[in-house]
């Protein structure tokens, strides 16, 4: 277990038992992306606001609203006497245009469009959007107000996460590794798990960590007086990557009790970024997770369940061939399961783009991680999410096998009906 961060590092970051898991839900997310606004305490100074950005945000929208405003000063003007009469003719010519779209509409067949919306010209483009029925609920309209949230895009970039995903598929590597075993690697994740808790990571980092220590074991031997080496190393460069203020060299050498040198650090954060040909951008369950809890409207404590379930199965090399949206969304129905909630909808069907046939296995095999898998050397997940703050999720029971069953094959019926 590492020890608490040198004397320089404890005066701006203090180790955190338990991080609180509100960085999950909507808040936490536009807190994580408004990291990227600049301190009033650097160099530049702080942001300044910008007038271009009026542009790209709400500058048709307050156009619109004055457009608005100065109809309504118009109209509220006093009109003349004459006015009325013309307000009577006006009213007929509508009266008599009804009349007549009436008589047109009776005559057209029942499932064409009303002849008052047939002519897209007189019809505004917002009315004909609103008409359109749209099978599963649309979780990113709630955002739209939201810069941070990029909602516009969102589903277009998970999309993207999910062909990349392909690529990044890490096959059976312990056989070609003469010196390592899967317990070795369950022991030094345990170990990550506790880096990324003293250091105070977001589990981001964590999840990227180990997908860049198992890919650069799918293609490089080792030997296994390095592999706390890789390890570390790993964190520090998905360190870089995800955190606005990563820790140091210096702490990844002291974590590691000086086992290893600042040399042969940076040697080995070459050689993981030359074998992977630095595209690390790889795609983890974790980000997939969040998104799906949103899709099903889950409360934080059955998000923070299936991160339970989630961050277990990274110990375990038996997942580690999953690839992470499938992880992702066996992890969040069998917590939906554990918890007695609706489990899989047409919303969520269609955002991940699995039904309940495709996560039947992996359901049943996650349940058995939980209710027979326990290695006493594997303690650092299971400490972590009996904590309060994790609303002690870990010590929740699992699912009795015949009932987690017979709750799939009903979700699966409703599924196909």
């Amino acid at each position: 277990m590492p020890v608490p961060r040198n004397t320089k590092a404890a005066g701006s970051k203090q180790p955190c038992p338990g991080r609180a898991p509100t960085v999950e839900n909507a808040q936490a997310k536009k807190d994580e992306s408004s990291q990227a606004k600049r301190s009033p305490s650097s160099p530049q100074g702080a942001p300044k606001k910008r007038s271009a950005f009026g542009d790209i945000t709400n500058a048709r929208k307050t156009q619109h609203i004055l457009g608005k405003k100065e109809t309504a000063k118009a109209t509220s003007k006093k009109v003349p006497k004459c006015s009325v009469v013309l307000g009577i003719a006006k009213n007929n010519e509508i009266n008599l245009k009804k009349s007549v779209n009436k008589i047109h509409s009776e005559d057209a067949p029942a499932e064409k469009v009303p002849a008052e919306k047939a002519d897209p010209s007189e019809t505004p483009a917002d009315e004909v959007t609103l008409v359109q029925v749209k099978p599963t609920e649309d979780i990113d309209k709630v955002q739209r107000d939201d810069p941070y949230a990029v909602s516009e895009y969102a589903k277009d970039i998970f999309d993207y996460m999910r062909e990349r995903e392909e690529g990044f598929l890490i096959p059976d590597y312990m056989e070609n590794q003469p010196d390592i075993t899967r317990d070795m690697r369950a022991i030094l994740v345990d170990w990550m798990v506790e880096v990324q808790e003293n250091f105070d990571l977001t589990h981001e980092t964590l999840y990227l960590a180990i997908k860049l220590m198992d890919h650069y074991l799918a293609k490089v031997s080792s030997m296994r007086d390095k592999l706390q080496l890789i390890g570390s190393t790993a964190i520090l460069i998905a360190s870089k990557f995800e955190e606005r203020c990563p820790p140091c060299v210096d702490d990844f050498l002291y974590i590691c009790d000086d086992a290893y040198k600042r040399e042969e650090l940076i040697s080995m954060e070459m050689s993981i970024l030359q074998t992977l040909h630095f595209d690390i951008n790889i795609p983890v369950a974790y980000r997939f997770l969040r998104r799906f809890a949103k899709c099903a409207h889950a409360t934080m404590e059955t998000l923070t369940l299936a991160r339970f379930i989630c961050e277990l199965t990274l110990q375990e090399y038996d997942f580690v061939q999953e690839k992470a949206s499938r992880l992702a969304a066996s992890c969040l129905l069998l917590a939906l399961n554990m918890k007695n909630l609706d489990g899989w909808n047409s919303t969520l069907e269609y955002y991940s783009s699995y039904s309940v046939q495709d996560l039947q296995s992996l359901v049943k095999k996650l349940n058995f991680l939980l209710t027979y898998q326990h290695d006493e050397r594997l303690k650092a997940v299971r400490n972590k999410y009996s904590h309060r703050v994790f609303f002690a999720v870990a010590k929740m029971p699992p699912m009795d096998m015949l009932k987690l069953e017979n709750s799939l094959q009903r979700a699966s019926g409703r599924s196909l009906s």
